[in-house]
């Protein structure tokens, strides 16, 4: 909405002191001739802004000019910015109003509070990008206007329509009744129910989107956290799940369970390895969690699980053994 972008560029000004045509379309998203229009929008309406020519030009507002927004303390504001940080927003489509309201936050502090909630800020890092390892966490891409559509549902309360592409299935039409809307590490997900049953359905599988004028069956209020806590126990309780006994070497134990659905039983062997009892989602999972661990673990059982580990490091040495 134009005025919400106009309030932003108040912002930016007030926070920047000044800033070019070119600085502002692009933190803005829109064209250079979008701001110019912009610009002499907020002039005529009042707002006392101006322009310096040259090299170093740009638009700026005059000294001592201040928006009327409500104060926060700096405690309330830091909270914000630092759960601002997060890349929840982007999973739900709401990246460009999170920078948006996080312009208003700095805003509306104290000046004495401004400069030093925005720095303490900067030293406080949630859920980077990488890990220690450099594993890069991808975040999953749905077009804004599919989120969009999802998320007026699930605020309105009205059944939605979504062609949805399901694992080994053709994409096909279906009617939901949405809960919620939750993210886990980056990829977000819309609890629903469908035909009385309940149903979570991956964002970026979703193809298309259409709200309905008919009210969602569901109930007032909702308790998100359990909700979910429930389908991922029943989601961890089906498909071709594997039971296996495994010896792993202490320091790699976290390793193993971090990986693992379950641990179901525990104990400590005399050479003072561990012995554990894990479920797995299926055979691949599990042969692809031991062979990470590569000597740091033994599978016992099942006999399967054992001759695809074999088979699988007599291949690699083939591959790297000594040619003639």
């Amino acid at each position: 909405m134009r005025a919400d972008r106009l309030v932003s560029l108040v912002l930016l000004l007030r926070q920047h002191g000044r800033l070019s045509a070119t600085t502002l379309a692009r933190k803005l998203e829109v064209s250079t001739r979008t701001v110019l229009r912009d610009i002499e929008a907020l002039s005529a309406a009042g707002v006392p802004v101006y322009a310096d020519r040259g090299r170093h030009g740009g638009f700026a507002l005059l000294p001592g000019f201040r928006t009327e927004l409500t104060g926060l303390n700096h405690d309330e504001a830091l909270a914000l910015l630092v759960a601002g940080s997060r890349r929840g927003a982007q999973a739900f489509g709401l990246g460009s109003a999170l920078a948006s309201a996080m312009l208003k936050v700095v805003d509306a502090l104290p000046e004495s509070y401004r400069d030093t909630a925005a720095s303490v800020a900067e030293r406080l890092l949630i859920d980077p990008e990488t890990d220690l390892l450099s594993r890069r966490q991808v975040a999953e891409e749905v077009p804004d206007s599919i989120v969009a559509e999802v998320r007026r549902a699930v605020f309105a309360g009205h059944k939605l329509r979504i062609h949805y592409a399901a694992v080994d299935q053709a994409p096909k039409w279906r009617t939901v009744d949405p809960i919620g809307l939750v993210t886990v590490r980056d990829q977000g997900y819309l609890l629903a129910t469908r035909s009385g049953a309940d149903r979570t359905y991956r964002l970026s599988r979703v193809l298309a989107a259409k709200e309905l004028a008919e009210p969602a069956q569901r109930p007032d209020r909702v308790d998100l956290d359990l909700a979910w806590q429930e389908r991922s126990t029943r989601f961890r309780a089906g498909g071709d799940q594997v039971t296996v006994l495994v010896r792993v070497d202490p320091a790699r134990r976290e390793d193993l369970v971090g990986t693992a659905l379950a641990v179901l039983a525990e104990e400590a062997d005399a050479d003072g390895w561990l012995r554990l009892e894990v479920t797995f989602q299926d055979s691949r999972h599990a042969e692809w969690a031991l062979w990470q661990l590569a000597t740091n673990a033994e599978a016992l059982a099942p006999q399967w699980l054992r001759t695809s580990l074999r088979n699988r490091a007599a291949a690699v040495a083939t591959c790297y053994g000594v040619s003639s």
